[in-house]
């Protein structure tokens, strides 16, 4: 898949997810496979522009190319104004925030409330692509509720506008993240475009990913939740997608040393104790699928510093390796 000059291999891209997608998790799922990896979504407020929260989100030292920024907001120029400051700091690719669901960004017209005004769509999609010289993306849902599935409109316009690739999560935004996705939206999508578009959804296995592709007729999968606790899920679409056949699952020596390199990566990047604060939800993640996950929790969420959170992470996989009893809480 291309978006502007850059080659998206393989064509399996890791989501934009506030709070999760931080310059740690987006390298290390693009070290597992991600052929793309969108940054967490930037505000086109300028009044917000110098926290550290916001520092943080636009550094993008040493990040592999291509460097994908989302950009959110309901001001066109403002929006572009954003545009420009990322390409000027480092972002290869801006992409435009209209599928986040969530209530204080719809509140604010942001996110997907901007599917329910098609004409300020066009407006900010227009002075983006004007604005800077990178490809611009951009990301909806299907609609904003099941009466207004105006993802066709909306990707129509966005090609219009010079919009280089367009992702679709196939739900609404009344839907948030319940009940199925469906693909046919997108397919309607990706039939009707020349750009390339992205599907999006309920992309949790090789096999799925596979399926969507066959049924939408996408350039590529993004993917969003499932990557939670499981970056080298990359690798294994990627790989299916090639060969055809399925990667054996990461070894219990393996997840140890990329829990450990995540964990290293967060609390150089945010520092304690706000890193090893934030180590917790994804440390959580990865052990979601495991039979021992309460006691997991219950033995790392006692580390109060890098060094012990660390520890107490390395001795429960340690144990599980030698099939030892298992570490306490206490």
């Amino acid at each position: 898949m291309q978006i502007g000059p850059y080659r998206i291999d393989p064509p399996v891209m890791l989501a934009p997810m506030a709070g999760v997608t931080d310059k740690p998790f987006r390298l290390l799922c693009k070290r597992l496979g991600a052929g793309l990896a969108v940054s967490e979504m930037t505000i086109s407020d300028p009044r917000f522009g110098s926290t550290n929260k916001a520092l943080r989100r636009m550094d993008h030292d040493g990040e592999p190319s291509p460097v994908s920024v989302q950009i959110a907001g309901t001001e066109p120029q403002q929006l572009a104004h954003a545009a420009r400051y990322n390409a000027d700091h480092g972002a290869q690719i801006i992409d435009i925030n209209m599928g986040c669901p969530a209530k204080k960004v719809c509140n604010a017209w942001a996110g997907s409330a901007l599917m329910r005004d098609e004409a300020l769509g066009g407006r900010i999609l227009e002075a983006v692509v004007k604005a800077v010289d990178v490809p611009v993306t951009l990301k909806i849902r299907t609609g904003w509720d099941c009466d207004h599935r105006n993802g066709p409109i909306i990707a129509r316009i966005a090609q219009e506008s010079g919009i280089a690739s367009l992702a679709v999560h196939g739900r609404t935004r009344d839907q948030h993240y319940t009940g199925v996705a469906e693909y046919e939206t997108i397919a309607a999508i990706k039939a009707a475009l020349r750009i390339p578009v992205v599907a999006n959804g309920d992309i949790d296995s090789p096999a799925k990913a596979a399926q969507v592709l066959a049924k939408t007729g996408a350039d590529a999968v993004m993917v969003g939740r499932a990557a939670q606790g499981r970056p080298w899920i990359f690798r294994e679409i990627a790989h299916f997608l090639s060969p055809g056949d399925h990667l054996p699952p990461p070894t219990l020596h393996e997840v140890r040393d990329i829990l450990l390199g995540h964990l290293q990566a967060l609390h150089a990047f945010y520092g304690e104790p706000q890193g090893v604060r934030i180590a917790r939800k994804h440390l959580g993640w990865y052990a979601k699928d495991r039979p021992e996950q309460a006691a997991f929790r219950a033995v790392v969420n006692r580390a109060e510093t890098a060094g012990e959170q660390l520890r107490r992470t390395r001795d429960y996989f340690d144990a599980l390796i030698a099939g030892d009893a298992l570490p306490t809480a206490a």
